[in-house]
């Protein structure tokens, strides 16, 4: 299924720490039930960062073999990857050759990780190659795996490298896009590690879905997150408590399943997503031009967001003072473009899913769900999300219960859970939507 790098591989094939074969009842010696994670870590100067995501596994109770590549030893040292897994690390097939490791240690797994995966990883895996204990391992695995690439920009973006990419997704690998920034030397572009954080994140989400082929692989999804900002003066803004968390956690599910994900972001406090494109706005205009841009090519929008209705007539081009006499200024508005209308009814691809959200608290008028639903006939979208936000709640919370209206006249309900599992909820609604 996958495999490794550098041509000073290709000859000497090297590997992990010995596996821990489970008894016969499948439970491992150090723990029953704890999920089994391969680490596998590609010859590149990333291979620091992988550091991190292994503590972030162990420490949160994943049974973690850690398969560094020959090239990989060059940078990050046996010792501290036993030191980080608990565990001894082989450097090559032979040790332990009695328990079978370059085919034990695929078959056992729950999730193979591979970060940072190389240029050359990335060829051996889409060919089939295996020279080395990490290739054996990609090639016997049956379970989910992620591949996270890091590269210079040059070779990411080669047609060999693209081509051997969608080889990989379209078998149901996750092939996690890069980051952009500071590469190797003075080089900066496409072709970094994410934040292990966020690569975390994004193997935890293919871990708890399981074996499922990727039901979004092919699709274009824009996501938008945060709260926008209308400036009065050059210090004070009219805003909303929107933290982006939900937004993220919709990309990051994205991510996940398969798609190519642009995340629109207004004034989010968060690591970028693993895997999604990010273009970062302000104000509730900004938002609106980034969206419509996305949209034209999306497969699905999801208005996570919360635009600020209404801006400022005008601007003060300096900080308002305080009047002598106690009195306060009046601050003339007027309404901002209404996005998710805008898009709902122009779009510019035809079949394309629309998703919007609706913050309520209910009042005189009707219940939460009573304006939901006006709203949704109102903006003309194919799914609303219906969050009660009575005393604040939801914003800035890892948790969210909501309930999914459809136009057709879907009702789902979600109980209360993390922000991901409603994530997935709602990709769930949108491919179903998706024409055949």
């Amino acid at each position: 299924m996958l495999t490794t790098e550098h041509h000073d591989e290709a000859a000497t094939p090297t590997g992990a720490r010995p596996v821990v074969v489970p008894a016969a009842g499948g439970d491992r010696a150090d723990g029953p039930g704890r999920p089994r994670v391969v680490l596998g870590v590609g010859g590149g100067i990333a291979a620091y960062k992988a550091c991190e995501l292994l503590r972030r596994f162990t420490e949160s109770g994943h049974d973690v073999t850690v398969v560094p590549t020959a090239s990989a030893l060059q940078f990050v040292g046996a010792p501290t990857w036993a030191a980080l897994s608990g565990r001894p690390v082989a450097d090559d097939v032979w040790t332990g050759v009695h328990e079978v490791p370059h085919v034990r240690i695929g078959q056992q797994a729950d999730l193979v990780v591979v970060a940072p995966c190389t240029a050359d990883l990335l060829a051996k895996a889409a060919h089939g190659l295996a020279d080395d204990l990490l290739t054996n391992t990609l090639l016997t695995a049956r379970c989910p795996v992620v591949l996270a690439p890091a590269m210079h920009t040059e070779m990411w973006e080669h047609p060999a490298t693209r081509a051997n990419v969608e080889t990989l997704r379209s078998r149901g690998v996750v092939v996690v896009e890069p980051a952009s920034g500071r590469l190797t030397g003075a080089d900066t572009g496409k072709g970094r590690l994410p934040d292990p954080a966020e690569l975390f994140e994004v193997a935890s989400d293919v871990l708890l879905r399981g074996p499922v082929a990727p039901d979004l692989a092919g699709r274009r999804l824009v996501v938008s997150a945060g709260g926008t900002r209308e400036p009065l003066d050059p210090v004070r803004f009219l805003g909303n408590r929107s933290s982006g968390r939900q937004g993220y956690a919709l990309a990051r599910a994205a991510v996940a399943r398969g798609a190519a994900v642009t995340l629109v972001a207004a004034n989010v406090d968060l690591p970028d997503p693993a895997g999604a494109d990010v273009v970062r706005v302000s104000t509730t205009a900004e938002l609106h031009d980034a969206v419509v841009a996305a949209a034209a090519t999306a497969d699905a929008v999801v208005m996570a967001a919360a635009p600020a209705d209404f801006r400022p007539v005008a601007v003060s081009g300096a900080k308002i003072k305080k009047a002598a006499d106690g009195s306060a200024p009046s601050i003339e508005l007027e309404q901002n473009p209404d996005i998710l209308h805008a898009i709902s009814h122009d779009r510019a691809r035809p079949g394309s899913v629309v998703v919007g959200f609706a913050a309520e608290t209910g009042d005189e008028t009707g219940s939460v769900l009573d304006l939901a639903r006006a709203k949704l006939a109102r903006k003309g979208c194919d799914l609303l999300v219906v969050n009660d936000v009575s005393g604040g709640a939801v914003f800035g919370s890892p948790d969210n219960e909501a309930v999914v209206l459809g136009a057709d006249g879907g009702v789902r309900e979600v109980p209360r859970g993390t922000k991901g599992a409603l994530a997935h909820v709602i990709w769930d609604e949108v491919a179903r939507r998706f024409a055949p």
